[in-house]
C-alpha cells in the first residue's frame, strides 16, 4: 500500500486502494445484490450460465479505478474466489435451482409473511379515494392538535411565578431577570396558542356532533316511516281476521239455522186443527224467522296497540282534519289512530278514521246537536238537545274499515256502488268529508236503540260495562241498563242537596248560588263519571257530589269551586276537576280535601287527564298541559296567526289517550298532537 502525498505537493489526486478483505465483502455484497435482481427473470438457465452473467456483472462493477491495476486485477480475483467458493455450497445451487422453477407470485408468497400480506392489504387505497380526497382548510397541522392534545400542567403555575417574579424585581436585578420573563413570556404564548388550538379542536368536534346528529335524525325519520307502515298494515291484518271471524260467525249461524228448520218439518204442524187458533199464544204462530235476534258481528278490537305517537317529541304535530263548518261541541275517540266520533253545531255526528284522517260516515237520528259522547270500544254513545241518548254499535256495518273506506258505500243514481274519486295524485278525494254532507253516508244499521226518559236536553253521559248514567238540564241525573235498554234509577239533584242540607253539619251540601255572571252558558249538569256503584257528578253551582248508585244517595260533597264544573274524571286515588272559575282542583278521595289547585286566565271548559299529563281547554287558541310528573306547565300547539293572516281558532273541547290529544276547536278543525 502506497502512501498518499501531501495536499501541497501539487500533484494529482492520490488513488486510495481499499484492503483486500474489505473490497472483497464489498463486491460480493453487491454480486448478491445483483443476483437476488437477476435471479427473478432466471428461467431455464443452469448454474454455468448463471456464472457467466456474474462474471460479467462483477467485470462490470469492479472497474480499476486509476494507474494501479495490479492492485484492481487482485481485488477481482478475491472476490471472484469467494464468489466461486459461495457457488460451491449445496444450498445456494438448490437455492437457484428453486427460483428457476418458481412463478413471481411464489416469489412474492416467499419474501412477505402473511401478517405483512394483511396489512398492506388493509392499507391500500384505490386511486378513486386518493383523487377524492377533501380540502383541508384548518389553519393547524396535526402535530399541532397533537402537541395541544397532551395535558399541560406547568402553565398555571408558571404564571403564579412569573406573577412573583415580577413583584419580586428591583432596578438590580432587572438585566438577570430579563431573560428569565422574556422565556415566561414565550411560555404563556405558546400556551395562548395552545388555547386556540383547543378551541378550533372543540369546534370542530362540535360540527362532526352536529352533522352526526343529523344524520341520526334523518335516519330515524326514515324508521319512524316504516314503523307506520308496519301499524298500518298490522292494522288491516287485524280487521281481515274480523272479517273472517265474521263470515265464519254467519256461515255457523246459517247452517244451524237450516238444521232447525229441517227439524221444524219433521214435527206435525198445529195449523191442522183450525179450532185450536184461539187456545194458543199469538207468539207461537210467529215464524221463527220474524223472532231471530239481527246479526250482531264481533266487537272491533285492536290486538295490539299503536306505538307510533310514543317516538314523537311533545307537542308534536301529527295531523290536523277539518271535520265540521261549525264549532265543534264534543269528541271522543277509541285507540290512537283508531276510530274518532265528532259531534257539532250543524247537527251532525261523524265518524272518522284517524290514521288516514278520511271519515266513514254519519251517525243520523238525533233531531238537534249533540251536546256530549262517549267512545268505548265499538260502542258510541250520544246526548242531544233534543233530550234523547242513543247507543250506536259500529261493528254493525258490514263495511267497516279503519283503512279508510265508508262504512256503507254510496249508491250511485243507477243503484251501483260508486267507487270512491280520487286526485291526480292517487290519494282519495276530499268530497266524502266536505263540510256539506252531501255526499256523506248515513250508519242507520249502527244504531242500537234510543232512551227518550228524559224532558230536557242531555248535557252528560258516561257508560261503563252495561250501565250507563245520564246528566240532564231537567236536574236529574238518570241510570240505565244498557242490556234491557230502560231507565232503573232517576236520582233528582235538587232534592238530594236539599236532603244533604238537613243533615247535621251539611249546610255546604245545599244548593248554593255561585254569585258571579258567567260569560258562557253553564250546563246545569256539567260533568258526571260513574265506576260501579260510585258515581262523581259537577253541577252548576260549582259543587261536586258522590252519590252512591244503590242507595241514591249523596255521601259526600267537595265544596271549593266558586263557578260551574264544567269536567271531571277521577282515578283510584285523586278525581280532577276543572270550572268556569279559572281554576283546575285535584281533590283527595280518600280524605275529600282538596290535592293541589292551579289557576288560568280564562275559564275552563274541558279537561282529561292520562297516567303523566292533564290536559285543559282554557278559551285560548293552545291546550293547556299540566305534567305531573315534573310538575311542569306548558303550551301543546301552534300560537300567533295563520300562514293565511287570520287568528288561530280557540280549543273547546279536548281528549288524551296514552301520550295521544286531541282537540277540538270552534272552526270545525280537529288537531292531533303528540302530547
Amino acid at each position: 500500500m502506497t502512501t498518499p502525498p501531501s495536499p501541497t505537493s501539487g500533484g494529482p489526486p492520490p488513488i486510495v486502494t481499499p484492503p483486500a478483505s474489505t473490497a472483497s465483502e464489498t463486491a460480493a455484497r453487491a454480486i448478491r445484490q445483483a443476483a437476488d435482481h437477476a435471479l427473478t427473470a432466471v428461467s431455464g438457465r443452469d448454474v454455468t450460465a448463471f456464472g457467466r452473467t456474474v462474471t460479467a456483472t462483477a467485470a462490470t462493477l469492479i472497474q480499476p479505478l486509476g494507474d494501479s491495476i495490479t492492485a484492481t486485477s487482485k481485488n477481482y480475483q478475491h472476490a471472484m474466489t469467494d464468489i466461486s467458493k459461495e457457488l460451491r455450497r449445496p444450498s445456494i445451487q438448490n437455492r437457484v435451482l428453486n427460483f428457476a422453477q418458481r412463478t413471481p407470485t411464489e416469489i412474492v408468497r416467499g419474501k412477505l409473511s402473511t401478517t405483512e400480506i394483511q396489512h398492506k392489504a388493509l392499507t391500500f387505497l384505490p386511486d378513486d379515494l386518493l383523487r377524492n380526497i377533501p380540502d383541508y382548510d384548518s389553519q393547524y397541522s396535526l402535530f399541532q392538535g397533537f402537541q395541544a392534545s397532551l395535558p399541560d400542567g406547568s402553565g398555571r403555575r408558571g404564571k403564579k411565578d412569573g406573577q412573583k417574579q415580577i413583584m419580586g424585581t428591583d432596578a438590580a436585578a432587572e438585566t438577570s431577570n430579563l431573560e428569565k420573563l422574556s422565556r415566561e413570556r414565550e411560555d404563556l404564548t405558546h400556551q395562548l396558542e395552545m388555547f386556540s388550538i383547543r378551541k378550533n379542536m372543540a369546534s370542530c368536534e362540535i360540527r362532526e356532533i352536529d352533522i352526526k346528529i343529523a344524520n341520526l335524525n334523518a335516519m330515524r325519520n326514515i324508521v319512524l316511516e316504516r314503523l307506520a307502515k308496519f301499524e298500518q298494515e298490522e292494522a288491516q291484518l287485524e280487521h281481515e281476521i274480523l272479517d273472517l271471524d265474521n263470515k265464519i260467525e254467519d256461515i255457523q249461524e246459517e247452517l244451524d239455522s237450516v238444521h232447525l228448520e229441517e227439524g221444524d218439518s219433521d214435527t206435525p204442524s198445529s195449523d191442522a186443527n183450525p179450532g185450536s187458533f184461539m187456545t194458543e199464544s199469538v207468539y207461537g204462530k210467529l215464524s221463527n224467522s220474524s223472532l231471530r235476534a239481527p246479526k250482531k258481528h264481533r266487537n272491533k278490537r285492536r290486538i295490539s296497540m299503536p306505538i307510533l305517537h310514543e317516538h314523537f317529541e311533545p307537542g308534536h304535530k301529527i295531523s290536523e282534519i277539518p271535520t265540521h263548518p261549525d264549532s265543534i261541541t264534543s269528541l271522543d275517540f277509541d285507540v290512537p289512530f283508531g276510530t274518532m266520533v265528532t259531534a257539532a253545531v250543524d247537527d251532525t255526528v261523524r265518524v272518522w278514521d284517524l290514521s288516514s284522517g278520511r271519515c266513514l260516515g254519519m251517525l243520523e237520528g238525533h233531531r238537534a246537536s249533540v251536546k256530549c259522547l262517549q267512545v268505548e270500544d265499538n260502542l258510541v254513545a250520544t246526548g242531544s238537545l233534543d233530550a234523547t241518548i242513543r247507543l250506536w254499535d259500529l261493528s254493525r256495518a258490514e263495511t267497516y274499515r279503519s283503512s279508510g273506506n265508508h262504512i256503507n258505500k254510496k249508491k250511485n243514481y243507477n243503484g251501483e256502488d260508486a267507487d270512491d274519486e280520487e286526485t291526480d295524485d292517487g290519494r282519495p278525494s276530499t268530497k266524502s268529508t266536505s263540510h256539506s254532507g252531501v255526499d256523506q253516508t248515513g250508519l242507520g244499521e249502527c244504531a242500537v236503540f234510543s232512551l227518550d226518559s228524559h224532558v230536557d236536553e242531555v248535557t252528560a253521559i258516561y257508560f261503563h260495562g252495561d250501565t250507563l248514567v245520564s246528566g240532564s238540564a231537567d236536574k236529574t241525573l238518570r241510570q240505565w241498563d244498557l242490556e234491557k235498554g230502560r231507565c232503573v234509577q232517576t236520582l233528582d239533584v235538587l232534592w238530594a242537596a236539599a236532603q244533604s242540607s238537613l243533615a247535621p253539619g251539611a249546610d255546604d251540601a245545599k244548593w248554593r248560588s255561585t254569585g258571579r255572571t258567567p260569560d258562557l252558558k253553564a250546563d246545569f249538569v256539567g260533568a258526571l263519571q260513574c265506576f260501579d256503584a260510585a258515581l262523581a257528578c259537577g253541577t252548576a253551582d260549582g259543587m261536586v257530589r258522590l252519590w252512591d248508585l244503590r242507595s241514591g244517595q249523596v255521601h259526600r260533597s267537595l265544596v271549593g269551586h266558586t263557578g260551574p264544573v264544567t269536567c271531571l274524571q277521577f282515578d283510584d286515588v285523586h278525581l280532577v276537576t276543572g270550572s268556569l272559575d279559572r281554576s283546575i282542583r285535584i281533590w283527595d278521595l280518600r280524605t275529600g280535601s282538596i290535592y293541589d289547585a292551579y289557576g288560568y286566565d280564562n275559564p275552563i271548559t274541558s279537561m282529561q287527564f292520562d297516567t303523566r299529563r292533564i290536559v285543559s281547554a282554557a278559551q285560548e287558541p293552545v291546550v293547556k298541559v299540566y305534567d305531573k310528573a315534573d310538575g311542569r306547565h306548558w303550551d301543546c300547539g301552534e300560537k300567533g296567526s295563520r300562514e293565511d293572516g287570520k287568528e288561530r281558532s280557540i280549543v273547546d273541547t279536548v281528549r288524551i289517550k296514552d301520550g295521544y290529544l286531541v282537540e277540538g276547536r270552534k272552526d270545525g278543525v280537529v288537531g292531533v298532537w303528540a302530547c
